[in-house]
Order: C-alpha cells, then sequence, then structure tokens
C-alpha cells in the first residue's frame, strides 16, 4: 500500500520508520542533527513548496531517507487509515 504524502509523492507503508510532527520534533537537538546528517548525504526530499509539517522516515533497500511534508500527522494517519482495509 502507498501513503500518498504531498505533491505527487507516495512511499509505501511497509517502509514507514516514523512520522514525527516538526513543531514538536525539531526541538530536540538529537532531531536537528538527524536532519542535517541526512540533508548532508542527500537523503531529505521535500514533497511541496509550502512550510513543512512533517518528517516522514523510511528505510527502502538499506536506504534511508527523510520526506518533508506539508500535510499534518493527522492527515497522514487518515489518509493511512482510508488505505487500510483494516482500519
Amino acid at each position: 500500500m502507498y501513503l500518498p504524502i504531498g505533491g505527487d509523492m507516495a512511499v509505501r507503508t511497509e517502509t514507514i520508520i516514523g512520522i514525527f510532527d516538526l513543531d514538536n520534533a525539531s526541538w530536540s537537538h538529537k532531531t536537528r542533527e538527524f536532519l542535517r546528517r541526512a540533508e548532508c548525504e542527500g537523503a531529505v526530499v521535500a514533497v511541496g513548496d509550502e512550510l513543512p509539517k512533517t518528517m516522514i522516515v523510511t528505510r527502502e533497500m538499506g536506504l534511508d531517507r527523510v520526506w518533508l511534508s506539508q500535510f499534518g500527522v493527522s492527515t497522514l494517519e487518515k489518509r493511512a487509515r482510508k488505505g487500510d482495509p483494516h482500519g
């Protein structure tokens, strides 16, 4: 199953490690360091032109990627449930 995360982008739900609210997560020094490192490695993808609200961390084929989405955590959660036959 795929989760639409903004723009024309979608990620496979099986690859999602976590979805984090940037307003809350960005207060942590460790989160800021994680984002800085991911950006230096070219692993950060902004999926829209608007200010990002969430950080979606995925791992596929051994590669970590950080997706920055303009959608809130609750919107992404609803989208994931909508596509889940058990949700």
